[in-house]
C-alpha cells in the first residue's frame, strides 16, 4: 500500500522529520518563509515548496501526491501565535495579526484534497476558540473521525515542559494515539544535553557552529552566579534586581532569570530561549543561557540536524525563531507511529 503525507506550514520539518521516522512517506512541505528552505530539505527527504497556503488553487495539493498513492495523508501546524498564552495574557493583537484564519483554509484543502487522514497540531488554547470547533465541525461533516487531546510532551518522549494540542482524523475509522509514558520515565535535561562540551557566555564549541552561546552582560553575570536551579530571582541580593521586579507588578514573572535543573524536563523553549533573561534558559550548572544546539536538542531535534549552511554566518536569532516555533519531531513521530497503527489494524 502506497501511502505518502503532505505537510502544510511546515517551517524547518519538524513534523515532517517525526512522521519521516515513524516511517510514511511525506513527498513535501509547504510554506511561505523561503529561510526554511535549507534545513528542511537537507534534513528530510521531501521537497520543500515556498507557497502562501492562501495562495493555492483548487486542486493544487492534489497534483503532489504520487498517481499510485492508496493513502492520502495530510498534516500541518498552523501559525499559533494570535492563540498562544502569550499573546492571550498581553492582548496584544498585533502578534500573529493575519493568521486567525489560517486554520479555515487548512479546512478549505481538507475539503478539496479529500485525504483518508489529517493531522493538525497546535497550542492548547486554540481548544477554546471558535475557529477550531468549526474546524472539527468541517472534518466530522466531511466523513472524518475525530480525535484530539492536550498532549504533556515528555509523556511523550520530549525533554520539556511542554503543551500542544494534536489532532488526528480518519475516514476509516476510529482512530487512537500512541500510549503515554509513565511520569518516571519522563526524560530529562541532563539526558538531552549533559554530555555537551561545556562552554561559557560568548564561546562557539569548534566541533558545532550551533552550539553556541550569547555573550552576557556584567551584571546579567553576577545574576546567572547568584542563580540557583529551579530558582527565582527572589534568591538574588536586591542590588542584582532590575528596577521593574521591585515593583508589586513585577512580583508574578518567577521564571524570568531562571536556571534550568539537571534532573527534570526544560521549561518551554520558546523563540526567545538563548536569551538568559527571556524565561527560565539559564544553564543548571554553567554560566550562560541555553546554546542553540541544546534548545534544539530539547525541542528533540537529532543533534546532527543542520540549520543553515556551513559557509555562510549563523543568524542566532532567525535559528532560535525557527526552532522555537518548530513542531518538536518525536511529537511528529507520536502521530505518525499513531496513523501507522490505524492502518495495521484497518488492513490486516
Amino acid at each position: 500500500m502506497k501511502i505518502n503525507a503532505l505537510d502544510l506550514f511546515c517551517g524547518i520539518g519538524g513534523l515532517t522529520h517525526g512522521i519521516q521516522n515513524a516511517g510514511i512517506n511525506v513527498v513535501a512541505g509547504f510554506d511561505f518563509e523561503e529561510s526554511c528552505r535549507f534545513a528542511y530539505e537537507t534534513n528530510n527527504q521531501a521537497m520543500f515548496v515556498h507557497k502562501d497556503i492562501k495562495e493555492l488553487v483548487n486542486g493544487e495539493l492534489e497534483s503532489y501526491y504520487p498517481e499510485d498513492t492508496d493513502i492520502k495523508i495530510l498534516i500541518g501546524c498552523t501559525p499559533c501565535q494570535p492563540f498562544s498564552s502569550y499573546s492571550r495574557r498581553y492582548k496584544n493583537s498585533n502578534v500573529g495579526e493575519g493568521k486567525l484564519d489560517l486554520l479555515d483554509y487548512f479546512g478549505e484543502q481538507i475539503k478539496i484534497t479529500k485525504p483518508q487522514i489529517v493531522s493538525m497540531e497546535n497550542v492548547p488554547q486554540l481548544e477554546k476558540e471558535e475557529i477550531f470547533s468549526r474546524f472539527v465541525k468541517l472534518l466530522k461533516n466531511e466523513g472524518y473521525y475525530v480525535t484530539w487531546k492536550i498532549a504533556y510532551a515528555p509523556a511523550y518522549g520530549i525533554p520539556q515542559s511542554r503543551k500542544r494540542l494534536l489532532l488526528l482524523g480518519s475516514k476509516l475509522g476510529e482512530i487512537e494515539f500512541e500510549p503515554e509514558l509513565p511520569e518516571e520515565e519522563y526524560p530529562t535535561v541532563r539526558q538531552a544535553i549533559g554530555d555537551l562540551p561545556k562552554l561559557e557566555a560568548g564561546q562557539q564549541d569548534v566541533k558545532d557552529p550551533l552550539h553556541s552561546a550569547r555573550n552576557l552582560t556584567d551584571i546579567n553575570l553576577k545574576r546567572i552566579k547568584s542563580s540557583k536551579p529551579g530558582g527565582t530571582w527572589r534568591d538574588w541580593d536586591e542590588k542584582l534586581l532590575p528596577n521593574c521586579y521591585k515593583k508589586k507588578s513585577g512580583k508574578s514573572f518567577g521564571s524570568v532569570y531562571g536556571r534550568l535543573e539537571w534532573d527534570k524536563p526544560s521549561s518551554t523553549i520558546t523563540t526567545q530561549f538563548p536569551g538568559y533573561g527571556n524565561g527560565r534558559f539559564g544553564h543548571p550548572e554553567q554560566t550562560r543561557a541555553l546554546s542553540l544546539r541544546e534548545g534544539a536538542i530539547l525541542q528533540s531535534f537529532p543533534r546532527n540536524y543542520r540549520f543553515g549552511k556551513d559557509s555562510e554566518k549563523i543568524s542566532s536569532q532567525k535559528i532560535a525563531i525557527q526552532i522555537g516555533n518548530a513542531v518538536p519531531p518525536k511529537l511528529g513521530e507520536v502521530i505518525g507511529k499513531s496513523i501507522i497503527k490505524h492502518l495495521e489494524k484497518k488492513y490486516d
